[in-house]
């Protein structure tokens, strides 16, 4: 039994909202991927399975549509829409993210839909939402990213530099997590009142919300912000993060002590390792470790004094980081509850002793290929509402009969 145990999701494949069914399906929703009988173009997304291409063998398809059940339908013919209607009959929960008008002009938009399922809740996301200008406009993952603002603040102190956009497809994982949030809050509420809801996501204001500081920072106080390296985008300079260890290896030093409690743990880290007689700042962290004399962390910049005392824990953490390994540096500081972390290659955080004890690494059955992958495991651990991936993403049209009957 699992936290979505008895919730059937449809799904109209499309490549922005693949997430979003993937973390409801492998929370224990009934995910049905409803693809065209050409198979969803998603299906050729690189990289393959031994680097041959075929429509089972993209890597992307295995991860994005683990958990799920898959038919196929034409949509634009009678017949598939019947098939559709019979589906939304059942559902809970549609995802779409289908483009402007098409829904409908085939007669399966939620006013059509709500006469078979009053209590159906519809997610449709778009690039722009559904009422938005601009609805009909070309987009891509990289477009609604620079638009939405994130991209502005992501990259390096060297301004010399272009921006640096995040990897794979965040504005549409973060459009996903907006639209799987909307749907488990609408469930909520349609418990309570027996209604349905529909739920226009945007990703590119989903992803505009998510810029930190540097949409109200503008809208507030008309105050750009600047990209910084490993940091948060700010209007104002602030102290370098990251640090290269004994090993070699790069660190993200995290957040050094605000209260006296933290200053005093860090006082004592310094001391254990033997190194507080060569930090000439130690003074100022004395005084941030004594409640009379530590200041408010607002005073930064505006105090000399604070600014010392808060720049002191900062470079008593670089210290420490230089005096050791990385993964020692990682340990230790999550020992005293300073959020750091080791700068890590994608493929090297998924072999991380850390990482794999938490479980981010799972073995997944291919029956069809008689062998077993590595995939990777919860986004999240949840101690009473247990995550697993139940089987490997669909075949195309492999659960046609089981779903649809004959």
């Amino acid at each position: 039994m699992t936290a979505l145990t008895g919730l059937r999701v449809i799904e109209l494949a499309r490549e922005p909202i693949a997430l979003a069914g993937k973390l409801l399906a492998d929370m224990g929703a009934d995910v049905v991927l409803v693809e065209p009988t050409a198979g969803d173009p998603a299906r050729l997304i690189p990289p393959f399975l031994d680097d041959r291409p075929g429509p089972d063998r993209s890597l992307w398809w295995w991860h994005h549509h683990s958990s799920k059940r898959g038919v196929c339908l034409d949509l634009d013919e009678d017949e598939g829409r019947q098939c559709f209607l019979r589906l939304i009959d059942e559902a809970d929960i549609l995802i779409e993210s289908e483009p402007a008008g098409r829904l409908e002009g085939l007669g399966l938009d939620h006013g059509d839909l709500l006469r078979i399922r009053p209590e159906l809740i519809h997610v449709s996301v778009t690039p722009y939402g559904r009422a938005s200008a601009h609805a009909g406009d070309p987009f891509t993952d990289l477009t609604l990213m620079a638009g939405a603002g994130p991209v502005w603040s992501s990259g390096y102190d060297d301004h010399n530099l272009p921006p640096v956009r995040g990897s794979d497809s965040q504005a549409y994982y973060t459009g996903c997590h907006f639209a799987v949030m909307s749907a488990l809050t609408a469930l909520i509420h349609r418990m309570a009142t027996g209604e349905g809801q529909f739920i226009d996501v945007s990703m590119h204001q989903a992803s505009n919300v998510s810029t930190e500081g540097g949409s109200y920072c503008w809208l507030v106080a008309r105050e750009t912000v600047e990209r910084k390296t490993g940091r948060h985008a700010s209007s104002f300079p602030t102290s370098e993060t990251q640090v290269r260890c004994r090993d070699g290896l790069w660190v993200s030093s995290g957040v050094p002590p605000r209260i006296p409690e933290e200053f005093a743990r860090m006082i004592a880290w310094v001391q254990e390792l033997g190194l507080y007689e060569h930090f000439p700042e130690a003074v100022f962290l004395e005084m941030g470790a004594d409640p009379k004399t530590c200041p408010s962390i607002a005073d930064i910049g505006i105090s000399d004094e604070a600014t010392a005392i808060y720049s002191a824990g900062r470079e008593a953490l670089v210290l420490i980081a230089e005096s050791m390994d990385a993964h020692a540096f990682f340990i230790g500081s999550q020992q005293r509850n300073i959020p750091s972390g080791i700068i890590y290659a994608p493929e090297e955080a998924f072999e991380d002793p850390h990482f794999r004890a938490r479980g981010l690494q799972v073995q997944v059955e291919h029956p069809e290929l008689g062998r077993r992958f590595r995939y990777v495991g919860a986004p999240y651990v949840l101690s009473a509402s247990p995550w697993k991936i139940t089987r490997r993403a669909p075949m195309l049209g492999e659960h046609q009969a089981e779903i649809l009957g004959r």
